[in-house]
């Protein structure tokens, strides 16, 4: 699936591996499953919070499909292309999350939906952020103390394409 909606991407364990080596490094990392898509790739929400936090993810969100302006035709026909037997019902849920619209930018619903379905995604995203052992649902404070300005490398590299960092 995250080749088809993703495809330059990193693979899912790939993003899994990386934010395993940063919280064995000691960085926060936390998890964003977005879009999810009524009907796509809705189920995988619960899999999702548990493999992140196993990887060692402290928060984690959710962020409904949202198909603003010229991203609708362009969600559609990559709907038709990859799920054609399932098109008219993912638009028509999006559309009831929407107020009957592709899209609405309303600040407050633009990013959860509202109705059945957005409360039903809303309680299942609760309940696996809780069985996962999220603490909270709020992203913890960052903590800089730790951070080292990097050493000058011993002998400055004048033609590096890089430049000069610090």
């Amino acid at each position: 699936m995250s080749a088809k909606l993703e495809p330059r991407a990193s693979a899912p364990h790939a993003r899994l591996r990386a934010m395993r080596t940063l919280h064995d490094a000691g960085v926060p990392v936390g998890v964003m499953a977005a879009p999810v898509i009524p009907w796509i790739n809705d189920h995988e929400l619960e899999a999702i919070l548990q493999a992140a936090a196993e990887a060692g993810a402290r928060s984690a969100g959710y962020v409904l499909l949202r198909l603003p302006h010229e991203v609708a035709p362009l969600f559609r026909d990559w709907l038709q292309t990859h799920h054609p037997q399932r098109a008219a019902h993912v638009m028509s849920t999006i559309q009831q999350l929407r107020g009957g619209k592709d899209y609405d930018g309303t600040f407050g619903t633009r990013l959860r939906g509202q109705g059945v379905y957005a409360d039903l995604l809303a309680r299942r995203f609760a309940l696996a952020h809780r069985r996962a052992g999220f603490e909270t649902r709020a992203i913890p404070a960052l903590d800089c103390s730790a951070f080292r300005r990097p050493a000058p490398p011993a002998k400055p590299m004048p033609d590096s394409p890089q430049g000069v960092l610090f």
